[in-house]
């Protein structure tokens, strides 16, 4: 992912490429790309670049004529427009022919010469975005690299804030303070202070002095050694190292590299790589922070680090299987309180049943037809009371009314009885 430095180096690379190049035309979009249109088209336009942290700023500046009774045709540009881009996981700016256009242009300047040459914003992934009338982002702090003093008197007179609660390599990912940084750099500027990457921000920052006494006068360590106490447990010499000073002179020194740290045409990263330490390095440990963003370092990663070190792919799954174990464990304690009732239910209905099995075997014989409604109205009116009673009631409430249909049964056998005596 670009960070301030290779977002710097883009912006140098538009001016050395543009310089003295006029561009004509409106600015074209692919149609693929859902970021918005830029309404400017101009007979001819100069493009120049700054960055600021992780973002870089085109400004298009039409040129004027020579000829002051001229008007500016209906829908061309008479002011200078500015376009904030921040590069996502993989943009970049290529200078080709329109031959060689590459597949992944989202955004297009066309040159007014023959053959054609294009200024192409290019963002394979698709994650970068553009502004156009844009202006820096609000939210972000002061550039680490070319706002020294701006960004260090922030943080430190910020300390109080929650944000320095996290742990301090979550805490550089932090725009808002930390304008610039990303995951490569913060390996290295950890890795160089020999600070472990899950130790709590505000206690690596504080006793930091908002002016960086020793800029002029002498170099600060790169290396902070441990310190073993008695209990043989490692502690943090931050007086010995300046935190904030590695986080502007750092990302300087990837600058320094110049376009072998960024040649989009030439795509050349050997010297990069040679000058990365910690970074994707043999012999070092990564795991994931609290963000799910890979952290790589060198030691005892501290005390704050993830319970869980797995992917986030293998969190998602264990967080399935924890739902799917209480799920059950749901249906199981379901399936005690309602077997229960279940059962009463079962014993009720036969209960019931056996007097009607006892009036099915006795013969039918002459009776009065209001006799036959009472033994039906007797033995019909409990059993639908019960079953009312089984459906509301718990599996304790259930047991009385089996006990009264069971008593029930011998007062109608006996009247059956006194009946076939007649």
């Amino acid at each position: 992912m670009p960070e301030g430095p290779e977002l710097h180096l883009a912006s140098l690379y538009v001016n050395k490429m543009c310089a003295g190049v006029v561009f004509t035309g409106p600015v074209r979009k692919s149609e693929v790309s859902k970021s918005p249109d830029v309404a400017f088209a101009c007979e001819a336009y100069l493009i120049t670049a700054t960055s600021r942290g992780k973002e870089v700023k085109l400004t298009l500046t039409p040129m004027k004529s020579d000829d002051t009774k001229q008007r500016v045709k209906a829908g061309q540009a008479d002011q200078a427009m500015d376009i904030v881009l921040r590069f996502g996981m993989s943009g970049y700016f290529r200078f080709t022919t329109e031959d060689e256009l590459p597949k992944h242009a989202h955004l297009r300047f066309y040159s007014k010469e023959t053959p054609c040459r294009v200024l192409s914003f290019v963002d394979a992934r698709r994650f970068g975005t553009w502004h156009p009338n844009g202006t820096w982002q609000p939210d972000r702090g002061p550039c680490i690299m070319f706002e020294y003093e701006s960004f260090r008197e922030k943080v430190v007179s910020r300390l109080s804030d929650r944000a320095f609660d996290k742990p301090i390599c979550e805490v550089l990912l932090n725009q808002k303070y930390f304008n610039g940084i990303g995951n490569y750099l913060r390996a290295e500027i950890l890795f160089r202070l020999n600070i472990p990457p899950f130790v709590a921000a505000r206690v690596v920052l504080e006793g930091l002095e908002s002016e960086d006494l020793c800029e002029n006068e002498k170099k600060v360590k790169d290396e902070i050694p441990d310190t073993k106490t008695s209990d043989g447990d490692t502690q943090l010499k931050r007086e010995t190292g300046d935190l904030l000073r590695l986080c502007h002179t750092v990302p300087l020194e990837v600058v320094s590299l110049g376009g072998k740290g960024y040649d989009p045409q030439k795509a050349d990263y050997s010297d990069f790589e040679a000058w990365l330490q910690c970074y994707y390095k043999d012999g070092m440990t990564s795991i994931r922070d609290h963000n799910g963003r890979t952290m790589w370092f060198k030691g005892d990663p501290g005390p704050m680090t993830p319970k869980v070190l797995k992917s986030p792919k293998a969190k998602k799954k264990a967080k399935k299987e924890e739902d799917h174990d209480y799920t059950d464990n749901k249906k199981v304690a379901r399936g005690r309180s309602e077997s229960t009732p279940k059962k009463k239910v079962v014993k009720q209905e036969t209960a019931t049943k056996t007097p009607k099995k006892e009036k099915d075997a006795h013969p039918k014989e002459a009776g009065s037809k209001r006799r036959e409604t009472e033994k039906s109205e007797e033995v019909n009116a409990p059993q639908t009371k019960e079953r009312s009673a089984a459906r509301g009631r718990k599996s304790s409430s259930a047991e009385p009314t089996a006990v009264v249909l069971v008593a029930g049964a011998p007062r109608r056998s006996s009247r059956m009885t006194r009946q076939n005596s007649k």
